[in-house]
């Protein structure tokens, strides 16, 4: 029996000429990642077990972002336990205000996530590079911990679900809506503890940003990870960015799927997840009675990238927020931020009535930058609108496009624009 791409990938880091789904496996990792929340944690539990030093200090990523540059004393003490550890431990890629950025979105830039690798993350969207063609997961801060000073840990190898994406989408429609409608599909647990993986003639109407969009969600739907082949447009983006040589696994053609769908693009509309689950969704047309909102997020590890902010800015281009509406745009990385403004993106934000962060995960998780008061309801590009997310337990979010966005600040309700 053949095996999927994620499959293969696992198996060649388990030192294993084959695996098969449920197998527990020990697999060596090309990279630990984690951040200011989850990293103290792992430090900590790395003192508690005197564990001394980290397997390789090439392969560790330590970012700052979700409380930076800090909120608060307790953000502040937290980024400094992170800082004086990877000093400590000579972290090569630790990244301090200035340098950082978005986790998700920063690691594929820096090319420190390349095809056939295998990486933990002690955050659940770890599992965006799935996007370039590796296996990447999140795993807890004790996980983090002993990755950290071993370099392995063992997984159960998943099982798998096939995504055939067929068409072409329509104007505005992009990954966001494409994760959306199979959220939406499946159900927050319809791909539990499996991997999720994308196919077909469809993926070469998807950009990267797309497909980081797509594979960055794949937690919501309860996955394992997401992960998509590496075809021409993934080659052309690791020979830009990529730091190191990369390897391409391929799905036999015998690999065993538990389920396949087919998702044609031409038929997708804009999306909408309503409150309180990724899960919960709508087409725009859908929705009837106006839903009015008082904020916007455009940003986070899922839309901040220089294709999000490209396209809200063509839709604010030379108009202008409702009044009383907030607009909150977060580049998701440092040259994200650098190349919206060459390219007058920022210039379009603030003419428009928004304002423009500094990287940040800020609003995503209610930590700042944008939190919610009682009743509010804000659209947001992030990945998760729980109950309390950002802000308030009576407020409410509704996960969309930046399309989506964009156009309902203008609006003051829930918008796509036109074709």
């Amino acid at each position: 029996m053949g095996m999927t791409m994620t499959q293969k990938i696992l198996a060649a880091h388990a030192g294993l000429e084959s695996v098969t789904a449920g197998q527990l496996i020990m697999a060596d990792l090309d990279l630990v990642l984690g951040n200011d929340i989850t990293s103290p944690v792992a430090i900590k539990e790395m003192e508690k077990n005197k564990l001394d030093s980290v397997f390789d200090k090439d392969k560790i990523a330590l970012v700052p972002d979700h409380f930076v540059p800090n909120k608060d004393i307790k953000s502040a003490e937290h980024c400094k336990c992170v800082r004086e550890f990877a000093l400590k431990n000579e972290i090569t890629n630790y990244f301090e205000v200035g340098e950082m950025g978005i986790e998700h979105a920063l690691l594929p830039e820096k090319g420190l996530t390349v095809a056939g690798d295998v990486i933990i993350g002690a955050d659940s969207h770890t599992c965006t590079y799935g996007a370039l063609g590796a296996f990447s997961t999140g795993v807890g801060s004790t996980d983090m911990a002993a990755g950290m000073a071993t370099g392995k840990t063992w997984f159960k190898v998943p099982s798998a679900i096939k995504f055939n994406i067929v068409g072409k989408p329509s104007k505005w429609v992009s990954g966001k809506d494409v994760i959306l409608h199979i959220i939406g599909m499946i159900g927050v647990d319809g791909a539990l503890y499996k991997s999720m993986e994308f196919c077909g003639e469809g993926l070469k109407n998807l950009t990267m940003d797309d497909r980081f969009t797509i594979a960055n969600m794949a937690i919501e739907a309860g996955a394992k990870n997401g992960i998509f082949p590496v075809d021409e447009l993934t080659e052309a983006y690791l020979k830009e960015h990529a730091k190191r040589p990369y390897k391409v696994y391929e799905a036999d053609a015998d690999a065993e799927y538990d389920e396949e769908y087919t998702i044609d693009l031409s038929t997708l509309k804009s999306t909408v997840a309503f409150p309180h689950l990724p899960e919960n969704t709508k087409t725009v047309d859908e929705i009837g009675e106006p839903v009015k909102i008082d904020q916007v997020v455009i940003g986070s590890c899922t839309n901040g990238r220089i294709d999000d902010l490209r396209i809200a800015a063509k839709v604010l281009s030379g108009r202008h927020v409702k009044k009383g509406i907030r607009l909150i745009v977060i580049p998701a990385t440092q040259s994200i931020y650098l190349q919206a403004m060459e390219e007058g993106l920022l210039k379009t934000f603030i003419e428009a009535g928004g304002v423009v962060s500094t990287p940040t995960c800020g609003p995503c998780l209610g930590g700042y930058m944008g939190v919610l008061a009682e009743g509010e309801r804000c659209v947001s590009t992030t990945n998760r609108n729980f109950v309390g997310r950002m802000g308030h337990i009576t407020s409410e979010i509704y996960l969309a496009s930046p399309a989506v966005a964009a156009e309902s600040a203008v609006k003051g309700f829930i918008a796509a624009p036109e074709e």
